[in-house]
C-alpha cells in the first residue's frame, strides 16, 4: 500500500538520498516479497550525483530517488517483470520530499520527477544482469581478461562514472570485484598514456611563442588554453585518477594535490594579455609538471628547467624528452610497438559522439594494431 509524504524537498546528496531511499524503501519491499533474491544495488553509471558533483539545479531531470538492482541471468528472466511491478505498486509516491515517480524517458533517455498521487509509480530502480550493464557502459564484459586495446579504447568518463559512486549491497558478489578491477590502468598501460600525453604537449609548446611572436595574438591564447587543457589532463594521469568529461574537469583538476601548486600559474596563463607573460606562467608550470614527473621515479631524473626551442627564443620544457624516456621503461611488448603519439581515445579524440558510443569505440580498437612504432 502506497504511503503519502508530505513534498518539502530540501537538497541533499544524491548518493545519500539514493543510499537512504535503498536502505529505508526498497530492501524492505524485497526482503519481504523476494527474501531469498540474490542481488547487488548501487548507484553507479552516470548522473552528476555519482561523481559527487549534483548541486540543486541537479534535481530537475534524471536526478532523485533511484537505485540499480543487478540480478542474476536466471532470476532476471524469471523475476525482473516481476519485481519491477511490485515495487511499483508498493513504493511511496515520495521519499523525503521527492517524487519517485518520473517521465517517460525522452529521444534521449532523459527522464524528469513528476508528481503523482494515484496509481503505479513510474519510478527509475532500473534492472540489470551485471553482464548486460558493463556491456551496455563499456562494450565488452570486463569479467573477461582485458587487453591492452580494450584499456585504450575506454573512455575515461565511462571507467569513472563505472568506478565512482557506490554499491549499496553486493549480494552477487560481481560488482565489487568489477570496479576493483576497473580502479585504474594497468602499470604498463599509465606509462604509455604519460607518454602520449607528454609527446601531446611536445607538439605545441613553442607555438605559445611563435604564433604571439608574429603579431598573431588570438592564435597564441589559443594554443596556450590547449596546452594548458593538456597539462591538466596530465596531472590527472600523474595522480592515478580519471579525467571527468568537460563539465566537471576543472572541479576535479582542483581536488587534486597538483592543483594546489599549479591553479595560480595556469589561470595566469589564461588571462595572460601577452604571449611573453603567458610564457613566463608555462615556464614556471612546466617545471612543476617535471618536478613531479621526477617524483614518480619511473625514469631517471630529467632536467626541470625550461630552456629556448633550438635556436628559436621561445620557452619550452622539451616534452618530448619526457616522452621518450616514459617509452624506454615500456616492458610491455605490445606497448612498446604502439606509436607514442596515439594516446588512448580520449588522447587522439574529444568527439562526444565517438567517446559517448561503446560500438564505436570498439571499432577505434583497429588502429592500435594500425599504428606501430618504427625504431
Amino acid at each position: 500500500m502506497h504511503k503519502q509524504k508530505p513534498a518539502t524537498p530540501r537538497f541533499i546528496p544524491g548518493l545519500k538520498l539514493s543510499k537512504l531511499f535503498y536502505e529505508k524503501e526498497v530492501r524492505p519491499i524485497l526482503d519481504r516479497d523476494f527474501p531469498k533474491l540474490r542481488y547487488s544495488a548501487a548507484l553507479i553509471g552516470w548522473g552528476s550525483e555519482v561523481l559527487g558533483f549534483d548541486t540543486p539545479l541537479s534535481r530537475d531531470h534524471h536526478w532523485g530517488p533511484r537505485v540499480l538492482l543487478f540480478l542474476s541471468r536466471a532470476d532476471y528472466t524469471n523475476l525482473h517483470e516481476k519485481i519491477n511491478r511490485t515495487l511499483s505498486l508498493n513504493l511511496p509516491y515520495d521519499f523525503m520530499g521527492y517524487s519517485t515517480s518520473y517521465s517517460q524517458p525522452g529521444s534521449n533517455g532523459v527522464r524528469h520527477p513528476v508528481r503523482i498521487n494515484r496509481g503505479p509509480v513510474n519510478h527509475m530502480i532500473n534492472i540489470y544482469t551485471t553482464r548486460s550493464f558493463f556491456k551496455a557502459r563499456l562494450g565488452i564484459v570486463p569479467a573477461q581478461k582485458l587487453s591492452v586495446a580494450d584499456w585504450l579504447s575506454f573512455p575515461q568518463q565511462r571507467l569513472l562514472e563505472l568506478t565512482s559512486g557506490a554499491v549499496y549491497h553486493d549480494g552477487l558478489a560481481e560488482l565489487e570485484k568489477i570496479r576493483e578491477r576497473l580502479s585504474y590502468y594497468p602499470r604498463e598501460v599509465w606509462l604509455y598514456m604519460l607518454a602520449a600525453q607528454w609527446k601531446k604537449i611536445s607538439q605545441e609548446e613553442a607555438f605559445v611563442g611563435r604564433a604571439g611572436d608574429v603579431g598573431d595574438e588570438l592564435g597564441s591564447r589559443v594554443v596556450a588554453a590547449r596546452i594548458v587543457r593538456e597539462l591538466m589532463r596530465l596531472s590527472f594521469l600523474m595522480e592515478r585518477k580519471y579525467v571527468p568529461y568537460s563539465k566537471w574537469f576543472g572541479k576535479a583538476f582542483g581536488k587534486l594535490e597538483i592543483a594546489k601548486e599549479l591553479v595560480r600559474p595556469l589561470k595566469e596563463v589564461l588571462q595572460a594579455r601577452s604571449w611573453t607573460n603567458r610564457e613566463k606562467w608555462l615556464s614556471r608550470a612546466y617545471s612543476s609538471f617535471a618536478q613531479q614527473h621526477n617524483a614518480l621515479q619511473i625514469t631517471k631524473p630529467l632536467s626541470t628547467e625550461v630552456s629556448n626551442y633550438f635556436q628559436r627564443p621561445y620557452a619550452v620544457i622539451h616534452a618530448d624528452r619526457f616522452a621518450e624516456a616514459i617509452r624506454k621503461a615500456l616492458r610491455h611488448p605490445e606497448l612498446k610497438t604502439i606509436e607514442v603519439g596515439v594516446g588512448s581515445i580520449d588522447q587522439f579524440t574529444d568527439s562526444t559522439t565517438l567517446i559517448e558510443n561503446p560500438t564505436l569505440g570498439r571499432k577505434l580498437r583497429t588502429i592500435y594494431t594500425a599504428a606501430k612504432h618504427e625504431e
